[in-house]
């Protein structure tokens, strides 16, 4: 299943605001709405659809976060990504996006079909736990993101993730019709 747009519009569960309709945004919806009233997770801690943008060869390219929480000093915590296939091969896609995320690198990462999930740390991409019951507690994020927190990467290191996230975009621009990529003009 790719993203493409549905036409219509559906509202946001964390801004209340019309936002486009399209084949995943009832799955935004469906996991910020369980991040807020299973999990704990304060509305205005959680943004949606946050681009991971990067130039490549002249180009700018942009991956999607479908969901972002940030701590109280706007500094991102844990990125989730949903993946249309096992979360577990979608690992190094979200870790680098993790790493590449605005105010980052964010120390966690998710990735989730919605049937299961695949809690990463960003530093070594290790796996801290799998199946849905790995989506943090907010309450336990804190202490999960203990050590884990990145510099900003610079240099060839900086170079490699862009290339490694620029290798799962280039799979996205053709079927999402742009819907997973905010640059204009795209």
């Amino acid at each position: 299943m790719h993203e493409i747009s549905l036409g219509g519009t559906i509202r946001d569960y964390l801004s209340g605001e019309d936002v486009p309709s399209t084949t995943y945004e009832e799955v935004r919806q469906a996991l910020a709405r369980m991040l807020v009233e299973e999990l704990g997770y304060p509305r205005e801690r959680l943004r949606s659809k946050i681009g991971v943008r990067f130039p490549i060869d002249d180009r700018e390219y942009c991956r999607v976060a479908d969901l972002v929480a940030y701590d109280d000093e706007d500094r991102p915590l844990l990125v989730i990504i949903f993946c249309s296939g096992m979360p577990g091969t979608y690992d190094r896609e979200t870790v680098a996006a993790a790493r590449l995320i605005p105010g980052g690198p964010a120390p966690l990462a998710v990735s989730t079909d919605t049937r299961d999930a695949v809690l990463l740390s960003v530093p070594d991409g290790e796996h801290l736990d799998s199946g849905m019951h790995a989506l943090p507690r907010w309450k336990d994020l804190p202490a999960l993101a203990e050590g884990r927190r990145m510099e900003p990467l610079s240099g060839n290191r900086l170079l490699r993730e862009r290339r490694i996230l620029f290798a799962y975009s280039e799979f996205l621009t053709s079927c999402c019709e742009g819907t997973c990529c905010p640059i204009p003009g795209r």
